[in-house]
């Protein structure tokens, strides 16, 4: 084990912003590794490198310089491995982890580590033409609507009536089903990443299990970090860019869903690894940490599961849409109107866990690749031909959730991070404190009377989750989003902070 000294003798600081991890950091790296940070966050990351180099039992995951730098070690790897500012350790690759591989490299691999087990989690935004003063007179009766809508917490059951066959379906068609079946509007699919449906998913490759697990899980928040909060547009950054999305003015409210694919995701992600850990010992691929279980991209297994994670990913977007459904009925009810006439469009639906085939150039040549996003959220620029009209001029929005009682943003693409990150960006705040530290350190009772010192409602299915998603067990979003706008891999639009939270 080397000194933490001696791992310094590896990184490099190349930009006020960025660092570089070079070859020979851990064995077999193919190429660098980079991570983006603040000075708050940089302490953060090397003091948690020195914690690993100075302690026997460093628990739970390799530290997420090392995870970086294990990722440019697997095969078929192109130009860096790269850490986005919210990096924190995962299982394989660091959460905030993002990494390409060479599609026309026969040894190039995918790794389910690289997607993480929430399949396609990803924060969606609705707005809405109420203002502040609308809401906070019925704030209370309003969480409460939301909460009595939307099925929260570990083991809920949806309410979007749900069969073997409608289920096929769902994994297959994505937002297209929940169109079909009156659970989304038009307008919803043409603001939402891939437009909703990854056309690769094939559900004949999702076990029994996975779909049985999925199945009455459809439209439900689920627990942990994901939320459905309300909002109101705090301060505007680049009014041309936010006038294209409807945000017209401070004190807007707007929605903000956050989830994944829930059991069947898992499931699809559990399945994967242990196919893929055979595979490995078949085709002879090594890697530096077993989590990193691979399998080269057009071999049947790594197939198998881009199929699958594509129904998964889909399963995601009917549940994000299921979820806009009822929370489109619920501020129906409370406002005695409808949604059309409260106009709660999506404004955009972003993913942040999934792998995606890409062109992008690469040392000046156009390649195709499989691009892994692990807690990254894709950033495109101007004028990319996959993001939609509306956008064409400002940028796709990127939507980053904040903590429990912290504020949210919404940033745009530029042309600077579709060359230097793949056209990707952070996704949120990123874990600063493990979830049984959290609870170790903090009381229940007093992160609920600093919300409602903020003024913010709440309604929580667990409390024990309210230790864990307190905002003192994440990094700072703002110091996140401000090392991203200043590297220049996106750019800040809106903030948005909560008025009323629901959690799982």
């Amino acid at each position: 084990m080397r000194s933490y000294n001696e791992e310094m003798k590896y990184l490099e600081k190349m930009t006020p912003y960025c660092w570089k991890i070079n070859k020979g950091f851990v064995d077999n790296m193919k190429v660098d590794g980079y991570f983006y940070v603040n000075e708050r966050l940089e302490k953060l990351m090397f003091d948690e490198l020195k914690q690993s180099c100075n302690s026997k039992g460093f628990g739970g995951f390799l530290p997420g310089m090392k995870q970086i730098a294990n990722v440019a070690a697997l095969p078929g790897i192109v130009s860096k491995s790269i850490g986005l500012p919210d990096v924190h350790s995962g299982y394989g690759f660091a959460i905030g982890n993002l990494a390409a591989f060479d599609m026309s490299d026969p040894k190039a691999v995918v790794s389910p580590g690289g997607v993480g087990f929430d399949i396609n989690c990803g924060v969606r935004l609705l707005r809405t033409n109420l203002c502040e003063q609308d809401v906070l007179p019925v704030k209370e009766q309003l969480a409460q609507c939301l909460f009595d809508h939307i099925p929260v917490g570990v083991g809920s059951k949806g309410i979007i009536p749900m069969h073997a066959q409608n289920l096929e379906e769902a994994l297959e068609m994505g937002m297209d089903w929940s169109l079909r079946e009156g659970y989304a509007w038009a307008e919803d699919k043409e603001h939402c990443e891939e437009y909703g449906r990854m056309l690769q998913a094939d559900p004949s490759r999702v076990s029994s299990r996975a779909k049985k697990r999925g199945l009455p899980q459809l439209g439900t928040l689920g627990a942990g970090n994901h939320y459905a909060e309300i909002q109101v547009v705090d301060e505007i950054f680049d009014e041309y860019a936010a006038k294209k999305m409807g945000i017209e003015f401070p004190g807007q409210v707007c929605v903000m869903i956050h989830c994944g694919s829930r059991g069947l995701g898992h499931q699809v992600a559990t399945d994967a690894l242990v196919a893929m850990e055979k595979a490995m010992k078949r085709d002879k691929i090594d890697v530096n940490d077993r989590q990193l279980a691979c399998a080269h991209i057009n071999s049947t297994e790594g197939q198998d599961y881009l199929k699958s994670m594509a129904s998964a990913a889909n399963y995601a977007w009917v549940n994000r849409s299921s979820m806009t459904f009822l929370a489109r009925q619920a501020f129906a009810k409370m406002f005695k109107s409808t949604p059309d006439d409260l106009d709660m469009h999506v404004i955009y639906d972003v993913s942040h866990n999934i792998a995606k085939v890409e062109e992008h150039f690469v040392d000046g040549r156009q390649k195709t690749l499989l691009v892994h996003r692990k807690g990254s959220t894709r950033a495109f620029p101007p004028h990319h031909p996959l993001i939609p009209v509306d956008y064409q001029l400002t940028g796709q929005p990127v939507l980053i959730g904040g903590t429990m009682g912290t504020c949210s943003y919404v940033l745009t693409g530029t042309e600077h991070g579709m060359t230097e990150t793949f056209g990707t960006t952070c996704h949120g705040a990123g874990r600063a404190l493990s979830r049984a530290k959290s609870r170790r350190n903090l009381d229940y009772t007093t992160v609920l009377a600093s919300l409602e010192e903020k003024g913010i409602s709440i309604r929580v299915a667990s409390p024990k989750l309210v230790m864990e998603e307190a905002p003192e067990s994440y990094k700072n979003v703002t110091d996140v989003v401000d090392t991203c706008h200043a590297a220049g891999i996106s750019k800040k639009c809106v903030k948005l902070r909560p008025v009323a939270v629901i959690k799982g």
